[in-house]
């Protein structure tokens, strides 16, 4: 159904108790995609479609498991993030963010994934939730984000992560 290109992780094959967490997710996201996406199965936007769920599902974990090896590989090199309270960072900053260890996050859901594929650029817009322990303190967020994803050297890289908090929540 999704062949190859939409399990590979960027940097070599998701193993086999990765693959299994993915499954059911995954699976249905999948189902999402394709049923949206114009020619259905056969189209390179439908494949990459898929493969930016899989990327977004796999950036999902990452955050919460604190795994920067993933996050290091899903963030290009010149990656911009901006977010609520905090300055801009780039990737070195926030590889070394993460491996303060100064932020813990509990929860990571993302939900009304939009995916915009534009040849080698893609757009994905959503609602994240999540709860952190940053600092000692526990916090909930409620945003709305926007993530651009470039099609460079064959794999799929963040250039651009920016977040908003949702009026009213």
């Amino acid at each position: 159904l999704i062949g190859r290109r939409g399990s590979q992780l960027i940097s070599g094959q998701l193993d086999r108790a990765e693959d299994a967490m993915l499954t059911p997710v995954f699976a249905t996201l999948v189902a999402v995609a394709l049923s949206l996406s114009p020619g259905a199965g056969g189209s390179p936007q439908a494949a990459d479609s898929v493969e930016l769920l899989r990327l977004e599902n796999l950036w999902n974990q990452a955050h919460v498991r604190r795994d920067t090896a993933t996050l290091a590989a899903l963030w290009a090199e010149d990656l911009v993030v901006t977010v609520p309270e905090m300055p801009p960072m780039s990737k070195a900053d926030l590889l070394r963010f993460w491996r303060s260890g100064r932020s813990a996050i509990t929860r990571y859901e993302t939900s009304d994934l939009r995916i915009r594929v534009y040849r080698n650029a893609a757009v994905v817009t959503g609602r994240l939730a999540r709860d952190r322990d940053f600092n000692g303190r526990l916090i909930t967020d409620d945003w709305r984000f926007i993530k651009v994803y470039i099609h460079h050297d064959g794999r799929w890289q963040v250039v651009a992560y920016q977040a908003a908090v949702v009026p009213g929540a």
